[in-house]
């Protein structure tokens, strides 16, 4: 009898049974149960997507202390910079706290002001601040820490996603975690902002629509629209994905019960400003009269787009503009390769939100971080190539996004 094409007899097994259950009781229990040998590369392949991700974002930020040194800026100021010194603000006393000095970007400011910032990372970060009820580790450490802690968190999920969808792979979802730590803005994944939170719930809110488990998917949702309006996009997929169980099974009541919680968190907080602003559309409201961000069908995108390739003002504004192009790409190549549609539905509704939006140009890059399943055709192709191929693309991609988020920090003079 052979087993698995191995030359290996059922007389062997039964010898090899027989000698191992000979073994004298006297002997060291330390020679009789050894460690496995494949202990290491389990540890190894549980520790990888962590791993991953962090080895990325410790080049980046090597690359920015470079960088920050060359231009005379500290490192810490840059990675608590721009929203992130109104969520360190958030975190320290609430919206009522948060200091005069911070203003909108007309250099105005009233009451309401702080709400155009959502409340999940800024509580979190408190929350963790003041863990060991004395003072706790300080803000700043809080809100890093945070990031970093949620950027790990993603990393699992995208490695998750990466074996679940079409023709995907281990290979796959770890090649998928290397582009999103990799991707170009990919600095605020470790900065006070809260991209990293939202990512990660995202994240693990699509596993759950993968893998039909519509009470992680609708929790999570929930908890990631408090964390950004992007929520909304998330909670399009995840609502629709829901609702389409239900129609198919109306006896579902975790699909039910999933799909009635997505929404809650944005829905919850939009409310809340509303009441507080005294207007139905506060937060709208409040974006436009500080920002200047309203929908306008990508008019000013357009505008700006076409500006910043003819006069060629700053390298950040031309990368932007060559970045948008490269996401409608693989907006349509995902469409083409027949991605699972809720997370097409997502990432387009995450371009839609940004493009289709005036406001500050400058954003439009870092607001396109949470579309990271725009890489997934990209992990796709690079898991088919062989190991040397995607580890130096994936290496070369690296270093370039490490350079372009600490220039944006360290050589730009404006808000990312």
């Amino acid at each position: 009898m052979w087993r698995e094409g191995i030359g290996v007899s059922a007389t062997d097994v039964t010898r090899a049974e027989a000698e191992e259950s000979s073994v004298p009781e006297s002997q060291p229990v330390g020679s009789r149960f050894r460690l496995p040998a494949w202990s290491v590369r389990r540890a190894g392949t549980v520790l990888a997507p962590a791993l991953i991700f962090l080895g990325i974002r410790e080049l980046g930020l090597l690359v920015l202390t470079w960088m920050a040194a060359r231009n005379n800026h500290s490192v810490s100021e840059a990675l608590r910079s721009w929203d992130g010194q109104w969520f360190l603000a958030i975190a320290g006393g609430g919206y009522e706290g948060v200091p005069d000095g911070l203003v909108d970007a007309y250099g105005q400011r009233s009451a309401e002001t702080p709400l155009a910032f959502f409340p999940g990372y800024p509580m979190v970060v408190r929350w963790f601040a003041a863990i060991d009820g004395q003072g706790g580790i300080g803000l700043v450490t809080s809100a890093l820490t945070v990031t970093i802690v949620s950027g790990v968190v993603c990393s699992y999920g995208l490695a998750r996603l990466g074996r679940h969808i079409r023709g995907g792979s281990h290979r796959t979802g770890l090649i998928l975690v290397a582009l999103f730590a990799a991707s170009p803005m990919s600095v605020v994944l470790a900065m006070a902002y809260s991209e990293a939170m939202f990512c990660a719930l995202a994240a693990w809110a699509l596993v759950g629509v993968l893998e039909k488990r519509w009470l992680l998917a609708g929790v999570c949702c929930a908890l990631a629209g408090l964390v950004r309006s992007t929520g909304a996009a998330l909670v399009l997929a995840v609502g629709l994905a829901a609702l389409l169980v239900v129609i198919r099974d109306p006896r579902s009541w975790r699909a039910w019960l999933g799909g009635a919680l997505a929404p809650a968190g944005l829905l919850g907080y939009l409310a809340w400003v509303g009441v507080r602003t005294g207007e139905w559309n506060g937060w709208f409201a409040l974006q436009e009269r500080g920002w200047g961000t309203g929908f306008d069908g990508g008019a000013a995108t357009l505008r700006f787009s076409l500006d910043a390739l003819a006069d060629a003002r700053s390298v950040l504004e031309v990368v932007t503009v060559w970045l948008i192009v490269a996401a409608l790409v693989l907006l349509v190549v995902m469409i083409v390769r027949k991605v699972e549609w809720p997370l097409i539905a997502y990432s387009a509704a995450v371009l839609a939100m940004d493009l289709a939006s005036n406001g500050l140009m400058n954003s439009k890059a870092r607001l396109m971080v949470p579309a990271f399943t725009l890489l997934i055709p990209v992990a796709l192709a690079l898991a088919k190539r062989r190991v040397s191929t995607f580890v130096v693309a994936l290496c070369a991609l690296a270093v370039l996004s490490s350079w372009f988020g600490a220039y944006a920090l360290t050589s730009w003079g404006y808000a990312i």
